[in-house]
């Protein structure tokens, strides 16, 4: 599942010296598979060849108005009814100006006041331009209409000097491109509330105990829940990958805090994907200074909060979630114990992994998963990496949703009977 596959995006660019930055943006959008035409204004040109830009997109760049016009079709208007989406990084003072005031001196300006597709803008300035009464009044009119905004960012300036007036980098734009273009999923409306990470069960102020988990595959659902156009929180412990853009984060480091937080979303989640490594065990006694390894100090431990437990017992109360979604990690009597699980946690959907596996589970980009169903459903996956079995996973989801005559009304916000 990839949500810019096949899409036609229109990169605006403008002068500046950010204008390098959108070279590697347009590689960015090529490489997700998205058709990429570049419009650059004049000044554009003189920071970065339109050469560059064809060579990566395999179109070439429109740099003149009157290009647009071969072959008798009036090509701003085609253009701009063609695109899914259309970005504007750089964007200067400039043609931000000309935006907010309707201007069309070019095929930039031209096409955004012709398309209906969405329009994210990238601004970089200098900071006392970004910060002119004119260019925020210009902005605000911008975002009115409808625009999406990312960045800019505080950094280093063309000038020399640290500020805030620095593009955004390209992979956050590309992130923010895929939230604009989920606006309208199959899973709009729908409250998704994900788990991922492992816990850490303090000792002392420098020793846990934790698990191998690196929350990759909680945030690939995370991700490809966003892009499905749901509305995702994430409870996160312990993870080596950042949470993605676009999803309410909520850390929660140890078990204890898991708990606290999955029980406070219930009320407002519909879908819940319990796929963090919550540790069984925790210390008793948590040392407020470091053990010292002479000391001859025995650790005992005790059981953590059972988090699906406290679920299914909260749920029986309030009726949400609608759907629960586990996950195990077990090294043997893999569907044997991964059903009672499912049975024992009062889930509609299980998914198992082997964690003994060096390609998949733990640490790695790809998993080989099977999902199981109450109903007695059964499917393996083949090795994948884990945003493909996310997409899997949240297919089943619907599935699930559909079979228990419960569906979603886009933007209403919550599950209807």
């Amino acid at each position: 599942m990839n949500i810019l596959a096949d899409k036609t995006i229109l990169l605006g660019v403008t002068g500046g010296i950010a204008a390098y930055k959108a070279v590697d943006l347009c590689s960015k959008l090529v490489q997700a598979g998205a058709h990429v035409q570049v419009l650059m204004t004049y000044t554009a040109q003189k920071f970065v060849a339109p050469l560059t830009f064809g060579a990566i997109s395999g179109r070439q760049p429109i740099t003149d108005l009157w290009q647009l016009y071969e072959g008798g079709r009036i090509g701003h208007v085609a253009l701009a009814q063609e695109a899914d989406l259309f970005i504007i990084a750089p964007l200067s003072a400039h043609t931000m100006a000309g935006l907010a005031h309707g201007a069309a001196d070019g095929p930039l300006t031209a096409t955004a006041l012709s398309t209906r597709a969405p329009l994210l803008l990238a601004p970089a300035m200098e900071s006392h331009m970004w910060e002119h009464p004119a260019t925020q009044a210009n902005l605000q009119a911008l975002i009115q209409r409808g625009a999406h905004l990312v960045g800019p960012e505080v950094g280093r300036l063309a000038s020399g000097g640290i500020g805030i007036g620095r593009m955004a980098e390209p992979e956050v734009i590309v992130e923010h491109a895929r939230i604009v273009l989920s606006r309208k999923g199959p899973l709009a409306g729908l409250r998704v509330t994900i788990t991922a990470g492992g816990t850490r069960e303090w000792m002392d102020p420098v020793r846990f105990m934790g698990n191998r988990s690196s929350g990759k595959m909680g945030v690939a659902l995370a991700r490809v829940a966003r892009d499905l156009g749901a509305h995702v929180n994430l409870i996160y412990g312990a993870m080596t990958v950042d949470p993605p853009i676009g999803v309410h984060r909520v850390p929660a480091m140890r078990a204890e805090d898991m708990l606290r937080a999955t029980l406070a979303l219930l009320p407002e989640t519909d879908v819940l994907i319990s796929a963090a490594a919550i540790a069984d065990f925790r210390p008793v006694v948590t040392y407020e200074t470091k053990l010292k390894k002479e000391t001859d100090q025995e650790i005992r431990l005790e059981r953590t909060p059972d988090v699906l437990k406290a679920v299914a017992e909260r749920r029986a109360e309030i009726g949400m979630p609608r759907l629960v979604v586990g996950f195990a990690a077990e090294t043997s009597d893999l569907v044997a114990n991964a059903r009672s699980k499912m049975e024992r946690k009062n889930l509609e959907m299980i998914v198992l992994n082997d964690v003994t596996a060096a390609d998949a589970g733990f640490e790695v980009d790809t998993n080989r998963v099977t999902i199981l169903t109450r109903d007695g459903g059964i499917e393996s996956l083949p090795l994948m990496d884990k945003e493909a079995v996310a997409y899997h996973i949240l297919q089943r989801v619907r599935g699930l949703l559909g079979a228990v005559g419960i569906g979603w009304s886009p933007g209403a916000g919550s599950l209807l009977p």
